[in-house]
């Protein structure tokens, strides 16, 4: 079963998370099933280029989206009617990053920038879910030391599907580690 890691805004492949992911399951023998493409910026071409990997596989693959990566995964699952983990997921990210319109971004791994811009809103506004689709497939992992999004929204938003919230924490999700078994559970047993 292929793992799909889905980072979140301005990050990449190189990961703290995606790398744990990778880590854990070559640690298993599993390391063919580790996939994460890095992204493209704009909402839309993310999109496709998840679609296009899901679409090319021989069997559906399980999601963790992280942060933005966590709305792409709703999506995706909506779409696919695939089993996803969402780790401190953003919800409604049109609205958190509202403020970002006009200002230059840079990849936290890597020296690429780019200005985001109205078109970049625009087209995570055309992507938002008023409910997430298929919660019985959605497990939602928050922590609530996140200082970046609210863990409440996530909650609320969230209701129907299976969640663990726990205290402290931060943005990074900094128990990823010990719940990474838990993941995996919750992918081959639900």
């Amino acid at each position: 079963m292929h793992w799909l890691y889905i980072h979140g805004f301005n990050s990449s492949s190189q990961s703290g998370k995606a790398q744990e992911t990778k880590r854990y399951l070559a640690a298993q023998g599993r390391e063919t099933d580790w996939l994460c493409p890095d992204l493209s910026h704009y909402p839309d071409e993310a999109i496709q280029q998840l679609t296009h990997i899901i679409e090319q596989l021989p069997e559906p693959p399980v999601l963790i989206g992280s942060s933005l990566g966590g709305f792409y995964a709703t999506v995706l699952v909506s779409r696919f009617n695939l089993k996803a983990v969402l780790i401190n997921p953003a919800v409604n990210p049109s609205q958190l990053l509202k403020p970002a319109i006009n200002t230059l971004q840079k990849s936290w791994y890597g020296d690429s920038t780019y200005i985001f811009t109205q078109a970049h809103l625009d087209q995570l506004i055309a992507l938002e879910l008023s409910t997430p689709h298929y919660p019985d497939n959605i497990l939602m992992m928050q922590e609530k030391g996140d200082e970046v999004l609210d863990w409440e929204k996530a909650v609320a938003y969230y209701s129907d599907c299976h969640q663990l919230i726990f205290n402290g924490g931060d943005h990074g999700f900094s128990r990823y580690r010990m719940v990474l078994s838990l993941i995996d559970h919750f992918f081959t047993n639900t």
